[in-house]
């Protein structure tokens, strides 16, 4: 056994035998007796095995021979403390937990007697756990592809902590997301091509992407929140522009999957060196604005997220988020520890070019469930070719990204055909036009306390970029002022 495996195990135990300590939960009420003497001495030998376990850590990059008995000295300290502390009246387990994450961030260090300060692994490395059992999807990945490094050659799976809230966001996606998460594993299978050299550019883990973009947009390419938020990995207008994503000729570019994924890579990068390369103060930053977290991460350089001194003063949705992304993150690497299976999905990505015109939607109908997708083709088609709307027909000789699997079945079934000719029929209704006297009005006057998402909302249909375009009003702050009349799209309605 490994020296490195033989650290892991007792540590291990010391996150199970915390119980309660697993999770960022406020304090218990006090009981009526509390023995202070007892919980004192536990909290001085937690600090002593601390010491004990950081010099250890110093006498093995000196090649010190006593190092390894040190270390576990120090790991068994550590591990009686903690089971002590839950039996005792007042003894907080957070403290134990947190102490747990510090010593597992050192280990993560690379300071192990033998072992050389880790850097970036290998392409070829994979993401194992303990035992060396590797996870099926990763197996089914070209070698070349399998980069799982972060935070200069950490590996993902160390970093995600297992405890409550990260559990509770497991139980959410295996229970009641469970169709959302195969959902977004789907639309990110055939958006992967797109998305993942951009990730693997910047060193970041594949399995992050996928956990954020589960949470953030589930893979809709063309997802928008009520509060501006766009794309796939849901940018702001403003934090948008400022990583590249700009509107070229009408199209805004948070809505194309490759360009979204070199910002957000981008924006990690960027965040990881601003807040000490804490991944759940990213996450926490990347929900909740980066302000709050560089303030938190600047008055705490050694904290945890966990820690209930930090945890509880963010809002609820970010309490809620950064779990919910890390245990996307972690299903993905590792389905088989859950009793969950993934679809097998060939993403190999196709071409077509038109053999007359066709708009996305008539494109869906006429290929039906080929290839076996049973919710059609059309989020797909719209993932992959974003700048298009789906209902306008494109000319013969347009050039569509497809998967692969697709290019046979369009020529069977799309370029000619019965198929073709119901697909048209369809798209060609018209829906009877409203009589004059109740046409929906064409200008909307504002009132105070309006913004240009809300009164995109009251309307139902049209989008921000579109109202703000069509009255020139100029982005992120679209200036708006009571009594202000707006012209509305011909969809849109009060």
């Amino acid at each position: 056994m490994s020296l490195r495996l033989r650290v892991l195990s007792p540590l291990a135990a010391v996150v199970a035998l915390a119980g309660c300590a697993a999770s960022p939960s406020r304090p218990p009420a006090a009981p009526n007796r509390i023995d202070d003497k007892a919980v004192d001495a536990l909290y001085a030998k937690l600090d002593e095995a601390s010491r004990g376990y950081e010099d250890a850590l110093k006498m093995q990059s000196g090649g010190d021979p006593g190092a390894d008995a040190a270390l576990h000295k120090a790991l068994d300290e550590l591990l009686r403390s903690a089971a002590q502390c839950g039996a005792t009246a007042g003894c907080e387990a957070q403290r134990f937990f947190s102490t747990f994450d510090r010593l597992l961030r050192l280990k993560d260090g690379g300071e192990l007697a033998g072992e050389p300060a880790e850097q970036t692994l290998p392409d070829t490395q994979s993401d194992e756990d303990t035992a060396g059992e590797q996870s099926p999807v990763l197996q089914a990945m070209p070698q070349a592809q399998r980069t799982v490094t972060l935070l200069r050659g950490h590996k993902l799976s160390d970093l995600i902590a297992m405890n409550g809230p990260v559990k509770a966001a497991l139980e959410e996606w295996l229970t009641q997301m469970r169709p959302n998460l195969m959902d977004a594993w789907v639309n990110y299978q055939y958006l992967r091509y797109r998305m993942w050299p951009e990730y693997r550019k910047a060193d970041l883990p594949e399995a992050l992407l996928f956990g954020i973009l589960a949470k953030e947009s589930g893979g809709k390419v063309h997802a928008m929140s009520r509060s501006g938020a766009a794309g796939p990995l849901q940018f702001m207008y403003a934090t948008g522009l400022r990583f590249g994503l700009a509107t070229v000729n009408g199209f805004d570019e948070r809505f194309d999957p490759a360009l979204a994924a070199r910002a957000n890579a981008a924006y990690i990068d960027e965040q990881l060196k601003a807040l000490n390369d804490n991944l759940e103060f990213v996450l926490a930053a990347y929900n909740g604005g980066e302000g709050r977290m560089r303030r938190v991460a600047a008055a705490n350089p050694d904290a945890s997220f966990w820690d209930p001194k930090i945890y509880f003063t963010l809002s609820p949705e970010t309490r809620e988020y950064v779990p919910m992304v890390l245990a996307a993150a972690w299903l993905f690497l590792h389905p088989e520890r859950y009793n969950l299976e993934f679809p097998k999905v060939d993403g190999e990505p196709g071409q077509i070019e038109l053999a007359q015109p066709a708009s996305l939607a008539e494109l869906t109908v006429c290929l039906g469930q080929a290839g076996g997708m049973r919710d059609g083709w059309f989020r797909t088609l719209r993932n992959l070719n974003p700048a298009l709307n789906p209902q306008v027909e494109q000319p013969a000789g347009t050039r569509l990204q497809v998967p692969k699997v697709l290019e046979a079945a369009y020529r069977q079934s799309c370029a000619a055909g019965p198929w073709q000719t119901l697909a048209a029929d369809l798209h060609e209704a018209a829906l009877p036009a409203p009589p004059p006297e109740t046409q929906r009005p064409r200008t909307y006057v504002v009132r105070r306390g309006d913004t240009l998402s809300s009164i995109v909302r009251k309307l139902g249909c049209s989008n921000v970029q579109a109202l703000a375009e069509l009255n020139r009003l100029r982005a992120p702050h679209y200036a708006l002022h009571p009594g202000q009349a707006l012209h509305l799209p011909q969809c849109a309605r009060n």
